[in-house]
């Protein structure tokens, strides 16, 4: 793996808490992710399913783990099943985990070839009552046009074992991963260490008529050069009007003299992710009206974080940053007291100019897993991204850094990022 070797300890307590959670006489089952495919005999980069990683460190496919914490044996309490290395695997892909090495990394002592894992199953399959099985629930990303290894497992075990009951990983998953332990935090700020890196990178790079994916470059140069995994996600990289388009990530426009450019990217570094948003002039000067907007922007992720804290809602927070936002957008002449008095509740004039959400769970996944009904608890690390779009005069600002909850408030994880615009002036001239 191109980052540095976590410590088995990590997974080790993830599966003690994960069992203790577990119903009595029952198996947890999770797999990896596919190798998905492109065209002919190339294939998409690997991303492991984080469940399973959560639980083991194990970041190749063909991966099974199975979690019998009340099996009569010990060694049936934990089995980790990978895919064996063979010569001819060793000529052809390099190599794989042995079972060694498999050890080293989850702390796993009883790891099997994954095609010993149907036989050993059955083994004690009927002395369990449940079978835990996991499945992707984001809602934006549920798998109905498409059947996942996760999905064939689920299908394989109901037609294996029918008469067992069936539960579902995520209801476990989802209350553990969003308190992060120090290990997990470290690793989320060298993700988040990476990307200070290449916005600065970037702000060097950038002048008038370059292109967004010319500056994109410069974000995953950092992101390779340190052994990052990837881009948290597609970055976007959006000059002046596509900067009002939430989710522009074609990132082919050109970046023309007076524009603001908005960059919303995070790096991946241990499957752990940073989510940042910066905006700069293309020219290196903000103009009068992009520094009245990006002031108000600022001004709300300032006070707004400030809500972030243990004891508070998801609904409440937002409730509270949609009230900065509204008063900024009056002093930014966008709004009027008399528009704010007339509005609908169920559509406030604000949302013409502000539109989405502004905190979300961050970890193994960018919009990591974790109920909004749930009170903010010490050791969540959330975003916070306070936006203004103004389509008419072609200026989307949106800024973003990463917080890490404390017992009375938060830690800004992203503090060292370049955000004052006086600073962000200053680095682009050097």
């Amino acid at each position: 793996m191109r980052y540095d070797k976590i410590n088995s300890s990590l997974f080790i307590e993830n599966r003690q808490r994960f069992s203790e959670k577990l119903k009595n006489s029952s198996i947890a089952i999770l797999t990896s992710n596919d190798v998905m495919p492109t065209n002919a005999d190339d294939v998409m980069g690997f991303a492991q399913n984080n469940d399973l990683f959560y639980l083991t460190g194990i970041d190749q496919d063909e991966t099974i783990l199975a979690l019998y914490p009340h099996a009569f044996k010990q060694e049936n309490r934990e089995i980790l099943f990978i895919k064996e290395v063979t010569e001819h695997s060793k000529i052809w892909d390099g190599d794989f985990l042995n079972k060694e090495e498999a050890f080293q990394i989850s702390g796993i002592k009883n790891v099997k070839w994954i095609h010993e894992f149907e036989k050993t199953l059955q083994l004690f399959a009927f002395e369990a009552d449940t079978f835990y099985l996991g499945h992707n629930e984001h809602i934006k990303r549920t798998t109905f046009e498409m059947a996942t290894r996760q999905d064939r497992m689920i299908q394989w075990c109901k037609e294996k074992y029918p008469l067992h009951q069936y539960d579902r990983v995520a209801k476990i998953t989802r209350e553990l991963r969003p308190i992060k332990s120090d290990e997990e935090v470290k690793l989320i700020k060298k993700a988040t260490a990476i990307s200070i890196e290449g916005f600065k990178n970037l702000l060097k790079a950038a002048k008038p008529n370059c292109k967004e994916y010319q500056l994109e470059a410069e974000l995953i140069y950092e992101v390779i050069k340190k052994g990052g995994t990837r881009h948290a996600f597609k970055p976007i990289v959006a000059s002046g009007k596509n900067a009002c388009a939430l989710h522009y990530n074609s990132n082919d426009g050109i970046c023309k003299d007076g524009d603001m450019v908005l960059v919303d990217f995070g790096v991946c570094y241990g499957n752990y992710n940073s989510d940042t948003t910066r905006c700069l002039p293309v020219n290196g000067k903000f103009s009068p009206r992009q520094r009245e907007v990006y002031q108000a922007v600022l001004n709300c992720l300032k006070e707004g974080s400030k809500l972030l804290k243990p004891g508070v809602l998801s609904s409440d927070y937002e409730k509270g940053m949609a009230s900065l936002i509204e008063k900024e957008l009056i002093g930014l002449g966008l709004l009027t007291l008399d528009e704010i008095a007339n509005q609908n509740p169920d559509a406030p004039a604000y949302k013409k100019y502000f539109m989405h959400g502004t905190a979300h769970h961050l970890g193994l996944d960018i919009h990591d897993v974790g109920l909004y009904s749930r009170p903010f608890e010490k050791g969540m690390v959330l975003t916070c991204e306070p936006g203004i779009y103004i389509r008419e005069e072609g200026i989307g600002c949106r800024l973003e850094n990463d917080y890490l909850l404390t017992e009375d408030g938060n830690i800004n994880l992203s503090e060292a990022m370049p955000i004052e615009m006086d600073e962000i002036e200053l680095l682009m001239k050097q």
